[in-house]
């Protein structure tokens, strides 16, 4: 069988669940419950992107609300006031008639909220990244497979649910291209560097520091890190990991459904020169993807902070294309955003080794981003960027950030989190966290 048919037979198998996906076995509500029966959910963290998730869910049962802003507490209560609130996630995750989580607090505690809600059963949706360390990211996904056939999950990359993404996966693995080898993904945001920020007294009366700071060292009070949303905090280590953590989650998504990867062998990565409370101001980084069933090896390349690949034709070197992603195959490229999609076929290319899909091949729209995983909670119908798939997006991109750390191309063994040929890797694959803080809670 050659690989166009492979290739044919491969995207029709997935369309229903995209790549590394499963169908609950008894993933509804209850025994016997009918999929119009509301889910009773909880909201951790309930402004920023917790108000957009928030608005997302609505439909459903609130039954409690956790933040440890007080003020933003209060003014979420204010729209559901039957709603229990609480500043600690932990104890609010011991309420006993929830069935679902909805978390978008600080990247450096969406692993723990992740882990412990699925230890208890409970559906959950994190607003992207889903861990801040490989080893977290490791974790959030061994645990979501130890508990698939009972709960559902979905990792915030909205625009996952675009239509657009979905005429990207039929073009890479219809044939399009050809035979894909590489991918190169960028974001040309450029964020700040710079050191912790300076003790600023007193912590105000409606902002509980102790949990917002959680599970990493403490640092004292700075409204620096509150103010301005995601960008202010997550450029430091111990509360985030810079572009490739935050923007990464997205543009490298486009990579990893339309080549249908799972975990790299190998990474390497420089950048700005190493700030220790800092993520790099750019970095350039490079993975080796195994070959599966459908396509050789791939490499796949990233750049933020400034940094571009160069385009095949000057005419599609835009300077309006802040982000996007490039594939190539030995047909010819496909040129990538949110909202845009350019195939170039080679000059001598005639097109003839593809044929557009048949209408029962196409990748049918989205639910919606929430309302796939709120689907998927009630009636086991699967969602297409589960633990399972943006666990490894996730473990990927953050591995980069350890290349970028000890300076070496990691020989990569994902099953054990080993650098293989480089044992001082390992102070960047875990983290140490604060005591009485436990991630497998």
């Amino acid at each position: 069988m050659n690989r166009q048919i492979e290739r044919r037979t491969f995207l029709r198998n997935s369309i229903a669940a995209g790549a590394g996906l499963v169908i609950l076995k008894s993933g509804i509500l209850k025994a016997g419950a009918s999929p119009n029966e509301k889910l009773n959910i909880a909201i951790i963290g309930v402004r920023g992107r917790g108000g957009a998730n928030l608005r997302g869910v609505k439909g459903e049962n609130i039954v409690a609300l956790c933040d440890v802003n007080a003020q933003n507490l209060a003014a979420a209560a204010k729209d559901f006031p039957r709603a229990k609130t609480y500043e600690d996630w932990r104890k609010c995750l011991e309420q006993r008639n929830i069935d679902a989580v909805v978390c978008s607090t600080t990247d450096h505690t969406h692993a723990f909220v992740n882990v412990w809600a699925m230890n208890r059963g409970k559906h959950v949706y994190c607003e992207k990244p889903l861990a801040n360390s490989v080893h977290e990211a490791h974790v959030v996904r061994q645990t979501y497979l130890k508990n698939s056939s009972k709960i559902a999950t979905q990792m915030g990359t909205q625009i996952h649910a675009s239509d657009n993404y979905r005429r990207m996966v039929e073009l890479i693995r219809g044939g399009a291209i050809g035979t894909p080898s590489e991918v190169r993904v960028w974001c040309s945001r450029e964020p700040e560097g710079g050191s912790y920020l300076p003790k600023v007294t007193p912590v105000p009366d409606h902002i509980n520091w102790d949990l917002w700071i959680g599970p990493s060292p403490v640092h004292p009070f700075n409204p620096g890190y509150i103010q301005g949303g995601c960008l202010s905090w997550n450029r430091f280590w111990d509360f985030g990991s810079g572009q490739i953590g935050d923007m990464g989650s997205h543009m490298n998504d486009m990579a990893y459904w339309g080549l249908d990867l799972t975990l790299p062998t190998t990474c390497q990565a420089e950048g700005t020169e190493f700030n220790p409370d800092t993520c790099p101001q750019w970095l350039t980084a490079e993975w080796d993807h195994p070959a599966n069933d459908w396509r050789p090896a791939v490499k796949v390349y990233w750049y933020d902070g400034g940094k571009k690949p160069g385009m095949p034709a000057k005419a599609f070197d835009r300077e309006e294309l802040f982000k996007g992603a490039l594939f190539k195959g030995d047909q010819g490229w496909l040129l990538m955003d949110y909202g845009l999609r350019i195939l170039m076929p080679k000059l001598d290319s005639d097109m003839t080794h593809y044929k557009s899909p048949k209408p029962e091949d196409l990748i049918s729209p989205s639910l919606g981003h929430h309302q796939e995983w709120i689907a998927a909670c009630k009636t086991g119908r699967p969602t297409t960027c589960n633990f399972d798939y943006s666990g490894a997006l996730i473990h990927h991109n953050l591995l980069a950030l350890v290349a970028y750390r000890v300076g070496k191309k990691l020989e990569w063994d994902a099953t054990n989190l080993k650098a293989t040929n480089c044992p001082e890797a390992e102070q960047y694959i875990h983290k140490t966290y604060r005591k009485g803080w436990v991630l497998n809670g």
